[in-house]
Parts: structure tokens; sequence; C-alpha cells
């Protein structure tokens, strides 16, 4: 991938850390938090996570995005046992590559049509290395192989069945637009960062199944977990008594099946979203000290 400079990539690497300290930390239905694990993975693997890959994406216009997804997942690797970020990584390294003095909806589109076939075959490494759950076998461009594609191009192909690859094909819709939407119209997000965090993530979640869970359980589990996070808002959310139910039967139902309903691509989502925000100064967000704080506070109200 052709390469481009930024301003300050110490302003993009605290950026990064934010997001990825803020998603993992408010209590989302279904994801780990400080008051909820999985077998297999914990919120300090999310905090190890995100202290190591922030420096590295901040780089992303230097290295490229292809190198830059690597890298993540290889340091990733040797600080976690299991894989908490390659969905937050593939997400942010190509927001993380358009130039500081260009807003992400301008500069997006130029990051993606330089991408290359170097850049997908990087990746596929990296997806080796993260051992994703669902993934499966396709027919055209498998992460098993080494492509003959770009980035672009693969991602295209895999559109219809990850959200992920989706926001690739599409100039990140989802999260420049909706997401950012969401944000922006948080009352005072510094203050009640974790309510605007759980409805960003009930909000997409209700419009766009999670692909996540789709591929593990099925598009119909999937259709039927978007349905139940709309209800947690058509019941009042975060306003009523029977929206704090709603939503906690929500939690209840993805939790059923240990983590196989996890809706871990709408937490990749939320996280890229709140990345972006803080990027484009829509929202201020608290220090990663006073966000680790607020998770000590929720573990020891567990």
């Amino acid at each position: 991938m052709e390469v481009s400079k930024t301003k300050s990539p110490a302003r993009v690497e605290s950026a990064i850390l934010q997001a990825c300290l803020l998603e993992a930390t408010a209590r989302k239905p279904g994801n780990v938090h400080p008051g909820a694990s999985f077998a297999d993975l914990a919120y300090d693997d999310f905090v190890a996570a995100a202290k190591t890959v922030a420096p590295i994406l901040a780089q992303t216009p230097a290295t490229g995005v292809g190198q830059a997804v690597l890298s993540a997942m290889q340091t990733t690797r040797a600080a976690c046992d299991s894989n908490p970020n390659l969905g937050i990584v593939l997400l942010i390294a190509p927001l993380a590559a358009v130039p500081d003095d260009l807003p992400l909806v301008a500069g997006i589109g130029s990051v993606l049509g330089r991408l290359t076939v170097e850049d997908a075959a990087l990746v596929y490494q990296a997806i080796r290395i993260a051992q994703p759950g669902g993934l499966g076998q396709v027919d055209q461009q498998d992460v098993s192989a080494d492509p003959d594609v770009t980035l672009l191009e693969a991602m295209r192909l895999a559109a219809d069945r990850d959200l992920v690859a989706t926001q690739y094909a599409d100039g990140f819709s989802v999260v420049l637009e909706t997401g950012l939407s969401l944000l922006a119209d948080s009352a005072d997000f510094e203050s009640d960062w974790e309510t605007a965090v759980i409805r960003l993530h009930i909000e997409l979640m209700s419009r766009h199944p999670d692909s996540l869970i789709s591929r593990k359980c099925g598009r119909k589990e999937a259709v039927e977990s978007a349905r139940r996070a709309k209800k947690v808002l058509e019941a009042g959310w975060p306003h009523t008594t029977a929206g704090h139910h709603t939503l906690q039967k929500l939690d209840d139902w993805l939790r059923a099946k240990g983590n196989a309903r996890n809706p871990g691509t709408t937490a990749d989502l939320v996280t890229a979203s709140l990345f972006a925000a803080l990027r484009e100064g829509i929202v201020q967000a608290p220090s990663p000290e006073l966000i680790l704080a607020r998770a000590q506070q929720i573990r020891s109200q567990s």
C-alpha cells in the first residue's frame, strides 16, 4: 500500500487506546466487560490488547494497512492466549491511515482504493494468527491460501457474510454515518460515556444482525438477536424500569450458550465508531486511567 504522512500519531494512539478501553469497560449485553468473562476471554485480555496495538495502529500511515494489521495481531498473540481484537484492528487500521488533516469521511475512500494484494496477504497472515471463531471456508480467496486480489477486493467478496468486510466495501458507512451520528447525539459523553456506549451497541445490533453470531449460530439467531435488541429500545431503555428489565433479558439470552451468541462484530463496530468520534472531536472521553478506575468499580460491584 502507498503510505501517507500524519501530523500527530500520538493523538491517534491516544484515541485508539481510549476507544478500546471505553468499549471493553462498558457493560454491553452479551460481551466481556469487567463484571463478565467467557471461558477463554476476560476483560484484562482486552486491556492488554488495547495497550499493545494502539501504538502500532497509530503508525499505519507510515507502515501501511496490511503491515499494521499483521504487526498488531502478532503482538496481541504474544500478550494474550485468545483473540480479543482482530475485528477492532481490521476496522481501525484503515481509519488510522487517513491523513490527519482530512476528515475520515473525506479520506477513507483514498485509503481503501490504495490497498494492494500485498496488504491482503499480510491481513490473511494476521487472520490465521488470530484464528477467529466460526470462520469456516469459502470458495473464493479463502484465508487458508494466499490471495491474488487486493485487500479491498477480498473484503468485497466477504461483505455479504461479514460486517467488518462490509465496512471496507461501502466506505465504512455504519461507522462514519450511523455510529458517528449516534455518538454526536450523546448529551454528555464524557460524564455518562457508559450509557452512550451501551446505547450505541444496542442501536447497531438492532439495525445490523451480528455477523459473528450468524457465523457461529446461523442467520436466524443473528436476526433474533437484532429483534431482541430493538425490544430494549422500544421498552424505553435507559429511562424506564421495563427497559432495564428487557436489557437484562437480552444479556441473559446472549449468554445462555456461553460465547456462541457473543455479538462481537457489533462490539468491533462500536470501537471503530468511538475511535472515529474521538479522532474527529465529536466526543471527549475521560483518560485511560479514569476508564480503568471505573472498571475497578464495576468489578467491586459484581
